[in-house]
């Protein structure tokens, strides 16, 4: 009798995962196919538009560059350096030092000349209280706003006291230890401006990894593929999320988030939600799904767009440890937003975000660790009573190790053959080596710290923004550290 429910049961779950797993695997290649047809598209509009004449003149929209910083001694001078070499016309830089226990706002000040001003700060979000608000005596750094503010335990609250700071209608929120391209601002505008019929709330665009870049003076010098494995792991993942991901959601307009790494918003709608929540540990998701729904409340058209082109150089976590506190925020975080908006789930009145965006990011994004796993439990079972189908578990293991491969080692191929990030092939022959392992190495960890998580968020564990111990970036020769 038990033998005999067990195995409907088996039957229940296997088809139940064989249906899941179906549409997932038919979902990515409809991804991979808007991508290509979104990334054409964009291309094809960088070759032919006319020059931008408004983007160089004094009309030019202006932008808040917002960074904040936690205990980042070790590259902040570099990234703020970066930060300066942006080429816009109407622009400032708001770097927001949340309390940190290094040196960072000392070398900040020696560095760029910095003394106290009386600053018309003015609170539309509640942060943590703001101590000073520093700018240079140097006209060359003019445009540069450093916010000296009481820890607040969280990126959300340094952010916010940065857009109460900034001056323009729209800010672009990036991390301090990223680097960014010197036309950043120019191109996450652009879909601002040429948009005619709907209000474009945020913009992203593709993130790379920066581990084993050479930089001189906080510009990028030399692009090479990471060193080590597990950043390389990370390099593959990004490359797939952000070429083949977020440019399919694009072109359908259900662009389910934009990255805190980089990201432009209209600050505006983000400061009617109520800027960032300081409680949320997937803070930029989250802006993003309240943005949407405060849109779609109030009857506004509005869009959300990607752009395949690279403009932001990030470092990544090197080693398990810190790796894994990032997962597991990560991870908690999307279970906090699941939650806390669950009643738009397959609601028609949230539209695309409600029927389309929810709905995937709770199944294939939120539920996926949860069915891998039980899964791996399920067939150890099977082997454990000898009930295991081994010809068709053994094609079923081939086929979706195969697929993955096959889908990964598009998007670096698609990416390469587009932008000729990498000067040599040899270094785009082992990025595309490197999906080989990933089923094994890194895809288990990922798992593993989605669970741990998800128990995090159940079980109510307090954690904070933490230090993500930087090492710093490579210096090109015959400059100093």
């Amino acid at each position: 009798m038990m033998q005999r429910i067990w195995e409907i049961a088996g039957n229940i779950f296997e088809s139940t995962v064989f249906i899941y797993g179906s549409v997932l695997l038919v979902s990515y290649a409809a991804l991979a196919i808007c991508s290509l047809i979104a990334v054409r598209r964009w291309v094809m509009s960088e070759k032919y538009q006319g020059g931008d004449v408004l983007l160089t003149s004094p009309l030019a929209p202006g932008i808040s560059v917002i960074a904040p910083a936690y205990n980042e001694g070790l590259t902040i001078i570099y990234n703020v350096r970066s930060l300066l070499t942006l080429k816009y016309v109407r622009y400032e830089i708001i770097v927001v030092n949340d309390g940190s226990t290094d040196n960072s706002m000392e070398q900040l000040i020696r560095e760029f000349s910095l003394v106290p001003v009386d600053f018309a700060y003015n609170a539309k979000i509640q942060t943590r209280p703001v101590k000073k608000i520093y700018k240079s005596t140097d006209p060359v750094y003019s445009k540069l706003t450093i916010i000296d503010k009481v820890n607040g335990k969280s990126k959300a609250d340094a952010v916010n006291a940065g857009i109460n700071a900034a001056a323009y209608d729209h800010f672009v929120c990036t991390d301090v230890d990223c680097i960014l391209d010197e036309n950043t601002i120019i191109e996450l505008i652009k879909p601002v401006m040429k948009e005619k019929n709907k209000r474009v709330i945020a913009i992203g665009a593709t993130l790379r990894i920066a581990n084993s870049n050479v930089f001189d003076q906080g510009v990028m010098v030399g692009v090479r593929p990471p060193a080590q494995l597990l950043p390389r792991f990370q390099e593959v993942e990004y490359i797939r999320a952000f070429v083949l991901g977020k440019m399919g959601w694009t072109l359908l307009n259900c662009v389910p988030n934009v990255s805190g790494g980089l990201g432009l918003f209209d600050k505006e709608i983000a400061i009617r939600c109520g800027g960032y929540d300081h409680t949320s540990f997937g803070e930029d998701m989250e802006l993003m799904t309240r943005m949407c729904r405060y849109a779609l409340d109030n009857k506004i058209p509005y869009a959300i767009r990607y752009i395949p082109k690279t403009l932001c150089w990030t470092e990544v976590p090197s080693t398990v440890k810190v790796f894994g506190r990032q997962r597991t925020r990560w991870a908690r975080g999307l279970a906090q937003l699941m939650h806390a908006h669950f009643s738009m789930f397959l609601k028609p009145k949230y539209g695309k975000m409600g029927l389309v965006v929810f709905p995937y990011n709770f199944f294939f994004e939120l539920l996926a660790p949860i069915i891998e796993f039980a899964g791996i439990v399920y067939y150890i079972a099977m082997v454990a009573m000898g009930l295991i189908n081994w010809p068709t578990a053994i094609v079923l293991l081939v086929f979706v190790y195969t697929y993955s491969i096959m889908i990964t080692t598009l998007a670096i191929l698609y990416d390469q053959i587009t932008f000729r990030y990498y000067n040599s092939w040899r270094d785009v022959a082992l990025l595309c080596l490197t999906p080989f392992l990933e089923f094994f190495l890194y895809h288990p960890l990922i798992v593993f710290f989605s669970l741990r998580g998800y128990y995090f968020f159940l079980t109510g564990k307090k954690s904070g923004w933490g230090n993500m111990q930087r090492r710093g970036f490579q210096v090109a020769p015959n400059r100093p550290a």
